[in-house]
């Protein structure tokens, strides 16, 4: 199997380590980067750090698609504010057959192409201006033929090239278009193979259901580390704070059970949970600290659009978007409006 990971940030840069670990005779890795990482992966190779040690692995690496050709498996690991920059590379990397697994945050662009039967009829197909205008992530990378990923673990990156294992290995996928239904072929070929690379793979039937319940926690917590430059026990340590993010995540979860993906838990369970991480840093804090664009639109602005099409008022998260929106306009770290 040829695979190629777009990008080798924190996602992209572990799962290329654990894949490119596996025998040559199973899988041909490769990866599409650009500048410093390009140059420190030719020089070095792929640098692990892990709880076992220090590790560098030997990977073919490349600019531009047409020097790494079709592959089998794309996986998207790009934060979302790149992914038009890379949609054309994906399509060129790309054969009839291919696989494109999407490894981000967020609301993706084939998330309203497979919602349960609960679902609104009206939602089917919706493309979502604040995450793919004019539907062009969908035209290059179908929703057909596209596995969704939730990554439940935490990387970071010390360098170009040079990843940090910090905990989690477990990953959802499941087919883009498949709610209700069990894993199809292209799912269960990119669950075996990531097993084997040492993730712990678990399948969904309704992966929009596992998007929404991650969303839901980092709809608050991103933008607010953002904002405060806070970790996340000092987020929920303070009660005003911890407060206003229940009220937020009452919102999205209004619009989650709209949509056909209730959610169970309540917001102070939910907080509970996510506290007992200690002080990790959100990756949207790590982001506005080393002056990367930060991941506002498929985090926050994706979930107030679907309040406005769905006519539910989001009174708390309209606020929280425009703050955090304007904290990173005024760092050029943003679009202008």
């Amino acid at each position: 199997m040829k695979v190629c990971i777009v990008g080798l940030g924190a996602i992209g840069g572990l799962l290329a380590a654990w894949l490119g670990r596996l025998p040559a005779d199973r899988v041909q890795v490769s990866a599409l980067v650009r500048g410093d990482t390009l140059a420190a992966v030719r020089e070095r190779g792929l640098v692990l750090d892990d709880a076992a040690g220090t590790h560098r692995i030997a990977l073919t690496v490349a600019d531009t698609a047409a020097a790494l050709g079709p592959q089998d498996l794309v996986i998207v690991a790009v934060k979302a504010p790149a992914l038009p920059a890379v949609a054309d590379a994906v399509a060129a990397l790309s054969h009839a057959d291919t696989t494109v697994l999407g490894a981000m945050n967020g609301v993706p662009w084939w998330f309203f192409d497979g919602l349960p039967a609960e679902a609104p009829v009206a939602t089917r197909g919706w493309v979502l201006d604040s995450v793919d205008p004019g539907g062009r992530l969908r035209e290059r990378m179908p929703s057909a033929r596209t596995v969704g990923g939730v990554v439940h673990l935490a990387a970071s990156t010390a360098g170009p090239g040079h990843v940090r294992h910090a905990m989690g290995r477990r990953l959802v996928l499941g087919d883009a278009t498949g709610a209700g239904r069990d894993a199809g072929p292209r799912t269960a070929a990119v669950a075996a193979l990531l097993a084997e690379a040492g993730a712990e793979v678990e399948t969904s039937a309704c992966i929009q259901r596992d998007v929404w319940f991650k969303l839901w926690g980092n709809v608050t917590m991103n933008p607010v580390s953002a904002l405060t430059g806070a970790t996340l026990d000092r987020i929920l340590a303070d009660e005003l704070v911890r407060g206003f993010c229940s009220g937020v995540m009452s919102e999205a979860q209004a619009l989650g059970a709209a949509l056909g993906l209730p959610i169970a838990q309540t917001p102070e369970e939910r907080n509970a949970v996510t506290a007992k991480l200690g002080p990790v840093r959100t990756s949207m804090l790590q982001d506005l600290q080393a002056g990367r664009a930060l991941e506002i639109d498929a985090l926050v602005s994706a979930v107030r659009e679907i309040g406005v099409r769905l006519q539910h008022p989001t009174p708390m998260l309209d606020a929280l978007l425009g703050l955090v929106r304007l904290m990173a306009r005024e760092r050029g770290l943003y679009p202008s409006g």
